[in-house]
């Protein structure tokens, strides 16, 4: 049986689709297969660290707007900046509280005003002399020492409430660096209550040192530590700082008076 090639146009569409077909790379079936939930989790989002979450979301006030944390197995690490010492202490202490911190790293700088080591040691001298005034103020005896915008306050306070009050008016104040805390805290004994007033009584009550008692801030400090007593402050001459010692070892119960008296006349503590 014969055919004949009626249409020889079309038999040349089709070889060439034909050919087309098989130059086309070969695709196996698996390729075509959809993506398996394996590789569709390999380019989800990235966890989130719920340590870095929880630690950022404490630091979420303005105070810390400039403040950026940072993670890595459980070492926090704190960056930027802050415009009061406060801030940073308390950023520190925000951040430490969160759950699964194994260490943290401060870095964060304290950009507020420069101001000088002398007018910052005179400013916040004559604060703390006047702080707590009806809270045992007498009972007070903290040093402070400025270098290069850090505070070191030493010393002795009466309670922890007395402590606080120091290191906050410190930390707040503008220009305030940093604060190193060495301030020691007394005994709270029924012994040493019963000197710190004895002695009180005895020192302000002498009618040559009485006159300290007019100024609030009391300059003749008593500090008492299981008995010894310590005297700090400044008195006008020599004999007010004899006599004081003199009526503080004459009280019952002491075992020993150590005397840290400076002596200043009455126009150079005007000048302070």
């Amino acid at each position: 049986m014969t055919w004949t090639m009626r249409n020889p146009r079309a038999v040349l569409v089709a070889a060439t689709f034909v050919g087309v077909l098989l130059s086309l790379p070969h695709i196996s079936p698996a390729a075509a297969q959809p993506p398996s939930q394996a590789s569709v989790a390999s380019v989800s989002a990235p966890e989130v660290n719920p340590l870095a979450s929880d630690a950022t979301a404490r630091l979420k006030k303005k105070e810390y707007r400039n403040v950026t944390v940072s993670v890595n197995q459980g070492i926090v690490i704190l960056n930027g900046t802050v415009d009061l010492y406060a801030h940073k202490a308390d950023a520190e202490k925000r951040v430490r509280k969160v759950k699964g911190v194994t260490e943290m790293h401060d870095f964060i700088a304290v950009a507020g005003p420069n101001v000088s080591d002398q007018e910052l040691q005179e400013k916040l001298l004559s604060k703390l002399t006047y702080d707590r005034v009806f809270y045992g103020n007498a009972f007070n005896a903290i040093s402070l020492n400025v270098s290069k915008g850090t505070v070191t306050l030493g010393g002795h306070a009466l309670s922890l409430n007395s402590k606080g009050s120091a290191l906050d008016l410190v930390s707040y104040y503008p220009g305030v660096k940093d604060v190193v805390d060495e301030i020691q805290v007394d005994p709270d004994s029924m012994m040493d209550n019963r000197i710190r007033m004895m002695v009180f009584r005895a020192v302000y009550g002498a009618p040559q040192l009485n006159r300290y008692a007019l100024d609030p801030a009391k300059p003749i400090r008593i500090s008492v530590q299981n008995g010894n007593v310590g005297l700090y402050g400044v008195v006008d001459s020599q004999s007010d700082k004899q006599m004081a010692f003199i009526r503080a070892n004459a009280v019952s119960g002491v075992f020993s008076v150590k005397n840290y008296l400076d002596v200043v006349g009455p126009s150079a503590k005007a000048k302070k």
